[in-house]
């Protein structure tokens, strides 16, 4: 027999099956475990989506182990195996809906849309929606997206430029620096004609034109201790496309405190890295680089130059691994800091684990205090 077949066999021995027709939507917490392309046929009213594979590891922002949770899927196959997964790990009340979506629908009960897209939004995303990965609800849950990225120079340019184009719908510009003729090497947002504008005037007039549906939310002003949490609050992710090291080390403890993913990217001359630190989920950059290295040895590129596209290269990167978080596909770079090398054309992932002792992010229930930049470094 079909291991799947088999396992599915023994899980529907275990678990608890309703039939639609008992089934009171208000009693439970109603999980869609269906993959995102499978969902714009539509979802059970008050559904949250969370693909079965990644049940076990999501389950706990929605319930707790004594919530009462019905999870449902297409026919009733994979939804009766993920309440294995969930029983395994100390949930006692959850159930499969009987026959999946498919029998809920032919019965005539009622469903919502897994999207509000527009006709223009299906046409200009449609590369995006026919990936499985995606889908239509993807889609939708990128123009809900709030992602705000610090910096509007080498690495925030495609970062920002990608992230657009993909259709997050809300970008933050976080800059206090103007357009110099001496950005244009490698700072894509901006054009000749920009020089002298505040670069978030610049970038927000190219983000629009790229993409008018995408609202920018310009901040003409540096990250600092006093300003980070009202600055950064209500965004899902942040892309990190700063070249100091006092404001890295302040993003990490803001991170901390706010619980957002911060996606990291720096550049050295031909060399680039990319990270992603997810707060509480994997290790921080203080975990990766516990203390600064002396001003001496962490010279920006102003005093060491930079290869033009090497900024593009590492910040769509930066923009990938947004999107990743955003629509909650493949594997984050959590834990793992790729390297590039522009001149040999080669990559090194070096793995790093999390500091039990880290003085950031050791103990979730007190997250670091934080201080002004002349004391990070």
């Amino acid at each position: 027999m079909d291991p799947y077949r088999r396992m599915l066999l023994a899980a529907r021995d275990r678990i608890t099956e309703v039939e639609p027709a008992e089934a009171s939507l208000d009693s439970w917490v109603v999980i869609d475990v269906r993959e995102p392309h499978e969902l714009d046929v539509g979802l059970l009213p008050g559904a949250r989506t969370i693909p079965w594979r990644r049940l076990a590891e999501r389950i706990g922002e929605l319930a707790d182990p004594d919530t009462p949770i019905l999870l449902y899927c297409a026919v009733g196959e994979r939804s009766a195996v993920a309440a294995v997964i969930l029983e395994d790990r100390g949930y006692e009340k959850v159930a499969s809906l009987a026959g999946g979506i498919k029998r809920w629908m032919a019965e005539g009960r009622p469903t919502v849309s897994s999207t509000r897209l527009t006709l223009d939004q299906r046409h200009r995303y449609a590369r995006h929606m026919v990936l499985p990965q995606v889908g239509a609800a993807g889609q939708q849950r990128l123009i809900e997206s709030r992602v705000a990225i610090i910096g509007a120079g080498g690495l925030g340019s495609p970062a920002a430029m990608y992230l657009a184009a993909a259709g997050v719908g809300t970008l933050g510009i976080i800059d206090d620096d103007r357009v110099d003729l001496s950005n244009l090497q490698r700072q894509i947002l901006h054009r000749t004609a920009d020089i002298g504008l505040a670069k978030t005037d610049s970038g927000g007039t190219t983000i629009t034109q790229l993409n008018p549906s995408v609202a920018v939310i310009a901040h003409k002003a540096r990250v600092t201790a006093e300003n980070a949490e009202e600055l950064l609050a209500g965004f899902d992710v942040v892309v990190d496309g700063t070249d100091n090291l006092p404001t890295r080390y302040l993003l990490n403890d803001v991170s901390l405190r706010l619980r957002f993913p911060i996606v990291h990217g720096s550049v050295f001359r031909f060399e680039g890295q990319v990270s992603v630190f997810h707060p509480y989920v994997g290790p921080c950059y203080r975990c990766l680089f516990p203390e600064p290295p002396p001003p001496e040895l962490a010279p920006n590129c102003a005093e060491t130059g930079v290869f033009g596209v090497l900024p593009g290269v590492i910040g769509t990167m930066q923009a990938t691994e947004t999107l990743k978080l955003l629509l909650d596909i493949g594997t984050p770079l959590i834990g793992r800091l790729l390297t590039y090398d522009a001149l040999e054309q080669t990559t090194l992932e070096v793995r790093f684990p999390k500091d039990p002792h880290c003085r950031s992010c050791s103990d979730p229930a007190n997250p670091p205090e934080l201080r002004s930049e002349q004391e990070y470094c």
